[in-house]
């Protein structure tokens, strides 16, 4: 309890952001499940949710990354450099998830074979960005 007061920003930010991977990594379960039993309204809904919680997750990233390159001096190269590669790498992966959930999460748009295969290759493609991101980056920035 008492080490969470001692905490470094960067170690909270790493906390609420795996905390928030779990999350999506449920969520995705959870609109495939939904999808396999044919409840397309319940996996609509569970795609509603997971649209919302990546959004925001990626958008406080770029927002902490860009203070982290910027603002924080103890921040080794090493780490920057990190940081950097994994903001310039992952670009092409955040315009691809936005706009496949912009266009799903729409009332009229139907979740069919087309949907299902590509968000299967997105969240394969996630889930192994997760773990090279918290594996390399979050462990990173945990121990400053």
């Amino acid at each position: 309890m008492f080490l969470s007061l001692f905490s470094s920003k960067n170690q909270k930010l790493v906390k609420k952001w795996m905390h928030e991977h779990e999350q999506i990594v449920v969520l995705a379960h959870k609109v495939i499940s939904e999808y396999l039993k044919h409840d397309y309204d319940a996996a609509k809904k569970e795609l509603e949710a997971l649209n919302t919680l990546a959004v925001n997750h990626v958008m406080d990233e770029d927002i902490e990354f860009f203070r982290l390159l910027r603002e924080d001096e103890k921040l080794d190269s090493e780490t920057k450099k990190l940081v950097e590669e994994f903001v310039k790498s992952f670009k092409g992966v955040k315009v691809t998830l936005s706009n496949f959930l912009t266009k799903y999460t729409q009332p009229e748009a139907t979740l069919d074979e087309e949907f299902f295969n590509t968000f299967n290759e997105i969240v394969s493609v996630l889930t192994k960005r997760i773990a090279f991101e918290e594996k390399n980056l979050y462990a990173r920035l945990n121990s400053k």
